[in-house]
């Protein structure tokens, strides 16, 4: 029998062998090479839990100006994308009434991400789709660093769609399920 796979051993690979590789965040591959991402699993079956991880790496990141993101990788718990999004949703409302609002920002991905406006089968949903449910969180000033120096930050979402529909839907599922093993 085989042993479950480390989720932070596939976060950790996604990042490289996908988001880097394939350049859908074009501000990764630069902190990944320099070691500023953090990494935490979270297991999320209990909610408040997940909550207070998540203000716990606000702390952190605001004690340790050399990591520049973490990724919260939800372990267990929110495997239903609507579980998730209601979890989300209370996280960001959360971040903005304790004051983070402006300093960090709350990426999402979850194995079954759909954009509201998308199918389930549209290979665009893989721009958000990751091995584990996750909470990414940025520093915002980052962020925005990051973004004064791209030649067309607008442009990065519509070239990432148009890179995943060109990859197709099975390809990219099969890539993804590789990785829980």
């Amino acid at each position: 029998m085989r042993a479950p796979p480390d989720p932070l051993a596939a976060t950790r690979t996604w990042v490289k062998t996908f988001v880097v590789a394939r350049d859908v965040c074009p501000f990764a591959g630069r902190e990944v090479a320099r070691d500023t991402v953090r990494y935490v699993a979270v297991p999320a079956d209990d909610p408040e839990a997940a909550l207070l991880a998540l203000f716990d790496e606000c702390r952190h990141l605001d004690e340790t100006p050399d990591v520049e993101t973490t990724l919260l990788v939800l372990t267990e718990g929110l495997e239903a994308f609507d579980d998730y999004l209601d979890l989300l949703e209370i996280a960001e409302t959360l971040l903005a009434d304790q004051g983070f609002d402006g300093t960090f920002q709350l990426a999402s991905f979850h194995p079954d991400y759909v954009f509201a406006d998308a199918e389930p089968d549209d290979p665009a949903n893989f721009t958000n789709r990751s091995p584990y449910p996750m909470w990414h969180l940025l520093r915002e000033a980052g962020l925005e660093r990051a973004l004064e120096h791209h030649p067309d930050p607008e442009g990065i979402p519509a070239r990432n769609v148009e890179a995943m529909r060109a990859l197709g839907f099975e390809a990219l599922a099969e890539a993804l399920a590789r990785l829980r093993g």
